[in-house]
């Protein structure tokens, strides 16, 4: 995206940054970057209701009473702004801030407010869940694009977006996004699903980690893209250790996010996924990320068919060796 970083490791938008003594070890601990976590407009709608809903709760009590409480209002996003300009003023590496709006004025409204805090660039969270069919998939992608538009024509900062796996052919969307002024790519994101507790028949939400191998889509994409497009490519989603960060960059990304992995192994782990980067590198005699990148990209692989379904078919004809390995009896 135009920023240069010390190394490929960046903390993904997450709750880390809720605590800025843990922030502070993970920057000490090598991360090159991090995303502030994403400003949610529904979360604000949906804060503002509850205030109504908690001021108003014991209006009309009787006839003398109108209302409890003087006019007060929601913050909006001023909380928000509040706590990342502070993190930005006790860390030196750069922050990138993450944003999802409900509606194009909002998209437009808050990110010109995130770029007042001196944020290094701007991640779209474009993370949309139809719940009806009301919506075709070409409406939600020619929205995003449309959002991607106007925003790069009245920001200067640089705008990255980040996707989920949901769409029918997301290197057709990237494509366009790319068109469209996209400064970087970042693949994918993943977002609490609801779960059901079935003792008492109620909705639930998990917070589960990614698991091992959630990588492989992020892998397969970095691959098909590197090369194609001009945005920089920033892998997610699955990220644990140093030689998942090593496959990321050999497929062709520039960059990955790690939120899961920090969770797990505290923030000392950035600082062994570097070392093991270094190791592996040194033992190859590569100076520089730029002469192992996009080595097994699919412009450049001798596999014709590593990133097409000819692998899947291969792997069916071989299906008897997993038998092998896991044997029934």
């Amino acid at each position: 995206m135009g920023v240069e970083l010390k190394n490929p490791i960046i903390l993904g938008a997450s709750s880390l940054v809720e605590d800025l003594d843990v922030i502070q070890k993970i920057e000490r601990a090598g991360a090159a970057a991090l995303v502030y976590r994403s400003l949610f407009e529904e979360q604000i709608h949906l804060e503002q209701i509850q205030l109504q809903d908690q001021l108003a709760e014991y209006d009309d009590r009787n006839a003398e009473m109108v209302n409890l409480f003087p006019e007060v209002k929601h913050g909006g996003a001023k909380e928000h702004i509040f706590k990342l300009e502070k993190l930005l003023s006790k860390v030196t590496i750069p922050v990138f801030a993450s944003l999802n709006a409900m509606y194009d004025e909002s998209w437009e409204e808050y990110a010109l407010e995130l770029e007042k805090t001196g944020i290094a660039g701007l991640e779209l969270n474009f993370y949309d869940v139809p719940v009806d069919g009301s919506h075709t998939g070409a409406d939600i992608e020619a929205r995003q694009v449309r959002i991607l538009t106007k925003l790069k024509t009245i920001l200067k900062i640089p705008v990255s977006v980040k996707l989920s796996v949901f769409y029918s052919n997301p290197l057709n969307l990237i494509g366009k996004l790319d068109q469209a002024g996209a400064d970087g790519i970042v693949l994918f994101n993943r977002f609490f699903q609801p779960e059901i507790n079935i003792e008492t028949e109620e909705f639930y939400y998990p917070f589960d980690l990614t698991h091992p191998k959630d990588y492989q889509l992020s892998l397969r994409f970095s691959g098909l893209l590197y090369g194609t497009i001009a945005a920089d490519i920033c892998a997610s989603r699955g990220i644990s250790d140093g030689s998942d960060m090593i496959k990321m960059l050999l497929a062709g990304a520039g960059t990955v996010q790690v939120v899961s992995a920090i969770y797990r192994n505290k923030a000392s782990h950035i600082t062994t996924m570097i070392e093991m980067l270094e190791e592996w590198m040194d033992a190859r005699a590569y100076k520089t990320i730029a002469d192992f990148r996009g080595k097994l990209a699919m412009k450049n692989t001798k596999d014709p068919y590593a990133y097409k379904r000819a692998q899947y078919v291969d792997i069916l004809m071989r299906s008897n060796e997993i038998l092998k390995k896991y044997p029934m009896v």
